[in-house]
């Protein structure tokens, strides 16, 4: 018997043992809403989501095609709606995710209005937004059964037991619209206790992963912004232990960690490391430090700070803002010191931010790392920070350049314009962007790839386009062409908003409710009907 049939005979027998008072409760309906709703709590999600994201970092262990993605999202509507589409067009949300961006809350939900990316929203709209998201998948969920349980039935009047099998085999077999979200805590928004706390809020609300950095946090900039301020190990560490304790606590013992560090972009540091003796983990992130080695007292200016280092005393460069700065060129050996210490304290993937999508630059650091800790595996952001077009046309340009290809036809520093489309080298160039994904996880390490802030380009991207025609020439045609007649003819969900905001799901509860008395909007007269 199916599960779907299990709940019916344990509803009914529940029925039974309760009596007359209970006349009123249909098993089925009850079945069908308990169907609808399989996650009762945040906590369910981040325990179920967990084991899917252990499995598929197993799975891209044993073969590397098998890397995972994801889109980052701004609301729980967007969030909903990618997973419909993943489902429409694959079949499965099988190594498909979500991204939950720190730069996305701070740009879109911050009742302070639109912030940069530098830690000043409230830390509350990251747990928000994850709860809001859960919400908006497993609404998903209920309006997709909804919609079978109105098959069963019509086949079940129409006396089609072959057709009511194959409907109760979709319920039996449903996939879930609920998937893992790896969640951003920036920096942390303060010292580890508060680490601490809004892990356990943002577990609560269903993250199974969580993706920290290791700037500073009342310093914290955009990855791809400058000015980046990064901490010594050990304050890192003690937020990524944090982490692990609020996962622990509340009984998700596999979620995971994703460390990131920001240090190949980052040429500044607010502290010298505490360190008690030579190569500890302190005094490596001190032999980084830019500054004059000095021999005595004499070489010493008031407030200056004077470090060993290397056996030597060392007068770090201290800026007006009281920073210090890092030795040119140290960024890759950075990034590869935070990155096996991570995983040698309890971090369980990497998020390296580099400056371009370059696969040799990431599988350098990657092969590096990888001799210290042989399954080492990045989270890599596929960022809109990037101009992927010119980045890739200048990667070819280079290549073919340096194998001595006749390269007189283009200007490197002219190679954005739309005169070189048809080229070869731009067709060459897309062809990379176009398995960029796949070269990377498998030859630079990465098992998942994400966009951070998709969402937020194409809402502008369509609303410059429906504004330019709509209060245009083309008037409600620039409506009706540009989004409409697109969404019916695509199969798009949400033609049907009516349906898409749970006004069927409602029906189906008053009539639940209220039986033959239920005053439903879904009938003859309803304007959803002409879709």
């Amino acid at each position: 018997m199916s599960a779907y049939q299990d709940a019916i005979q344990q509803i009914a027998s529940l029925r039974q043992q309760n009596g007359d008072g209970w006349s009123a409760i249909n098993p089925e309906s009850a079945a069908r809403m308990r169907a609808q709703n399989r996650f009762h709590t945040g906590l369910d999600i981040a325990k179920y989501t967990a084991k899917i994201m252990r499995a598929d970092m197993a799975a891209y262990d044993a073969d590397s095609s098998q890397y995972t993605q994801s889109l980052g999202c701004w609301h729980g509507f967007v969030g909903q709606q990618k997973l419909i589409a993943i489902k429409k067009h694959f079949g499965t949300t099988k190594r498909k995710y979500l991204y939950l961006s720190g730069w996305m809350i701070a740009a879109l939900r911050s009742e302070f209005g639109p912030l940069p990316d530098q830690s000043m929203h409230e830390k509350t709209a990251v747990p928000a937004l994850i709860a809001e998201l859960y919400t908006f998948l497993k609404q998903a969920d209920a309006r997709e059964l909804g919609g079978y349980f109105r098959e069963l039935d019509a086949a079940k009047a129409a006396g089609d037991s072959a057709k009511a099998a194959a409907v109760q085999s979709k319920i039996d077999n449903f996939e879930t619209h609920v998937v893992p979200i790896i969640a951003d805590i920036d920096a942390g928004f303060g010292n580890e206790e508060a680490t601490y706390l809004l892990a356990k809020k943002m577990i609560e609300a269903g993250a199974c992963a969580i993706q920290i950095e290791n700037q500073v946090s009342d310093e914290k900039q955009c990855g791809h912004q400058d000015g980046k301020v990064t901490v010594p190990h050990a304050d890192f560490l003690a937020k990524i232990n944090a982490v692990r304790y609020a996962f622990l606590e509340l009984g998700v013992d596999d979620g995971i960690i994703v460390a990131r560090t920001d240090s190949l972009g980052a040429g500044l540091t607010k502290q010298i490391a505490v360190t008690n003796q030579p190569g500890d983990l302190g005094d490596l992130y001190n032999s980084f430090l830019d500054g004059d080695v000095i021999n005595g007292a004499d070489d010493i200016a008031n407030g200056d700070v004077v470090v060993k280092a290397n056996g030597k005393l060392l007068k770090p460069k201290r800026l007006a803002s009281g920073l210090f700065q890092f030795k040119q060129g140290s960024g890759v050996d950075r990034v590869v010191l935070d990155c096996i210490t991570s995983l040698q304290h309890g971090a369980d993937l990497l998020w390296i931010e580099t400056e371009k999508p370059h696969v040799g630059q990431i599988a350098e650091m990657v092969n590096r790392i990888r001799e210290v800790v042989p399954n080492a595996k990045l989270v890599y952001n596929n960022s809109p920070s990037f101009n992927w077009t010119l980045n890739f046309r200048q990667q070819v340009f280079d290549a073919w350049q340096a194998s001595g290809k006749d390269l007189s036809a283009y200007d490197r520093a002219l190679l954005m314009s739309a005169d070189y489309d048809a080229t070869e080298l731009a067709l060459e160039a897309d062809n990379r962007i176009r398995t960029f994904q796949a070269d990377a996880a498998r030859d630079a390490g990465i098992f998942h790839h994400l966009i951070t802030l998709p969402t937020y380009h194409t809402a502008a991207l369509s609303t410059d386009n429906l504004a330019k025609e709509y209060f245009g020439a083309a008037g409600m045609l620039g409506y009706v062409e540009g989004v409409q007649r697109k969404e019916i003819r695509q199969g798009i969900a949400c033609v049907k908003h009516q349906n898409m905001s749970g006004s069927d799901v409602g029906d189906d509860h008053k009539e639940y409710f209220s039986g033959e008395a239920a005053l439903k909007a879904g009938g003859a007269h309803n304007t959803m009907n002409q879709f």
